[in-house]
């Protein structure tokens, strides 16, 4: 995967800049703003990605013309080479890094040409063996995406790239649907991923809402990707399953924050808290006036803060001893007061 202290967080732009090379630059720079670590496209030719007659998805139905075929969708969607270079320098010029989908030998030729630092692979590919081979010989890191699939065909998938000599693979737990219903995202798959194939795991999240993006980074999530869009009012098939800039900057803090939180897993108490230790805790201290040399009983000690004196677990240690000296009511024991 790409080298990153923390989670590796993708702007999922996809194809939310319309067609428009402005609205795609637009997107780099908000994202940038966010608190993104990369932004990603897409890359494909319509003419190489879909024939005439495929249908589209009943969500991308509900988000584009009636009556427009997928082809049609995608062909207003797509990005040219000159486009493509010129995002790769405004992404350079935000300091934030380009990355993009090829869904084709053509399009995997240009991003390569053009130096991505990896090939992020989308869901629908990942039976597409011949083209991943193809992905997998240029040497690059591969981010997979595993929506649709079952265990079987993730590990067809890494057989393939070890076959073609590259097992610098990240795999994505995802729920191909836009927006994906909560009820369906089975979060724990993460894991049985994670454990199955002894990989780095990410989660590309298609829900509504930031909170099962975060909770994936509390279940070991290296990568997190979310799509990303200016406007969720926007025509397009993509932009209501997206975080706005504002939105998206918030799950960005809030995944810092629980990153910060996750520690080193040994239980031990915090340094803040050690200060809490005395006023919290409680300790053995005179239920009444005790004489000295008088012999000390149950009745002659409660427990009460603030910590600072014998711990309550040795109260049977105190039982039976005898004070040294008058101990007036309410003073924390401490055992200079016994013999």
């Amino acid at each position: 995967m790409i080298d990153r202290n923390g989670t590796f967080i993708i702007a999922e732009a996809g194809v939310n800049h319309n067609g428009s090379l402005q609205v795609a630059k637009r997107l780099v720079e908000e994202a940038k703003q966010a608190g993104a670590d990369s932004i990603k496209f897409q890359t494909f030719r319509a003419d190489r990605l879909a024939s005439t007659a495929a249908q589209k998805a009943s969500y991308q139905k509900e988000t584009t013309p009636a009556g427009e075929s997928q082809y049609m969708m995608l062909k207003a969607l797509e990005l040219s080479s000159d486009d493509h270079i010129e995002l790769m320098h405004h992404c350079r010029v935000n300091d934030i890094i380009f990355l993009s989908s090829p869904f084709d030998e053509e399009g995997a030729d240009l991003l390569d040409r053009l130096g991505v630092p990896a090939f992020k692979i989308p869901s629908g590919e990942i039976t597409n063996l011949p083209f991943l081979a193809y992905l997998a010989v240029k040497r690059k890191p591969l981010i997979l995406s595993t929506g649709m699939s079952t265990l079987g065909e993730i590990e067809e998938a890494l057989d393939t790239f070890r076959a073609a000599g590259n097992s610098n693979v990240t795999l994505l737990h995802c729920v191909t649907e836009y927006p994906a219903p909560y009820e369906e995202i089975n979060l724990k798959a993460l894991l049985s991923i994670e454990k199955a194939f002894g990989l780095p795991v990410g989660y590309s999240d298609h829900t509504q809402g930031i909170e099962i993006a975060i909770a994936a980074v509390a279940l070991g999530a290296v990568i997190i990707e979310k799509h990303f869009t200016l406007d969720c009012t926007l025509p397009g098939p993509d932009h209501r399953a997206s975080l706005e800039p504002h939105e998206f900057k918030r799950m960005v803090s809030a995944i810092r924050n629980v990153e910060r939180a996750m520690g080193d897993g040994i239980k031990r108490p915090a340094a803040c808290e050690i200060r809490n230790i005395p006023i919290a805790r409680r300790s053995l201290v005179a239920a009444r006036d005790i004489n000295a040399g008088e012999t000390i009983t149950s009745a002659d000690i409660a427990v009460k803060r603030p910590g600072t004196g014998i711990f309550p677990r040795d109260l049977n240690a105190v039982i039976g001893m005898r004070a040294t000296s008058p101990i007036p009511r309410d003073t924390v024991l401490t055992w200079g007061h016994f013999k």
